[in-house]
């Protein structure tokens, strides 16, 4: 699959609104979700691998040194260098607050990278007890976005 035919598929998807779409060709399966109003691709593979653009993880000694959470919080981390958007619009809510809840699947926020919108999830159960950073403020590989109390 190249290119051209990955971007007729988004092309597919956005004249007839979808907000998810799943192709398996072989051993090639691809699967592409679309949140707010960009459409932000995933593929994924078994065999040869075919992905979205993804951003090398920038060295550790350059990343921001962070303060040392209480031993019993979990990190809630960024997955790649981009933008933390704290709500899904700029006249929306945020995704969460401290005091919050949250589930495994809950979508804490957003980071976009080259212009597609990432939902990341908490991937941990407990409570919000921080947020680490502004909204709109450029965030590393691996910088700490929120920390959880767990459940």
């Amino acid at each position: 699959m190249d290119i051209k035919e990955i971007k007729q598929l988004i092309r597919l998807m956005v004249d007839n609104d979808l907000s998810e779409l799943d192709i398996a060709d072989g051993e090639l399966e691809i699967h592409f979700k679309r949140g707010g109003a960009s459409p932000a691709p995933i593929a994924h593979s078994m065999a040869p691998m075919v992905h979205a653009p993804v951003t090398a993880p920038i060295a550790a000694a350059a990343a921001p040194a962070a303060a040392k959470p209480a031993d019993n919080l979990l990190e809630v981390k960024s997955p790649m260098v981009g933008t933390f958007y704290a709500a899904p619009s700029p006249d929306s809510e945020p995704y969460v607050a401290v005091g919050q809840s949250i589930t495994d699947d809950s979508v804490v926020c957003i980071v976009e990278a080259m212009k597609v919108m990432n939902e990341i999830k908490a991937e941990c159960a407990g409570t919000i007890t921080e947020v680490c950073v502004k909204n709109a403020q450029p965030v590393e590989f691996g910088q700490v976005l929120f920390r959880v109390k767990p459940v």
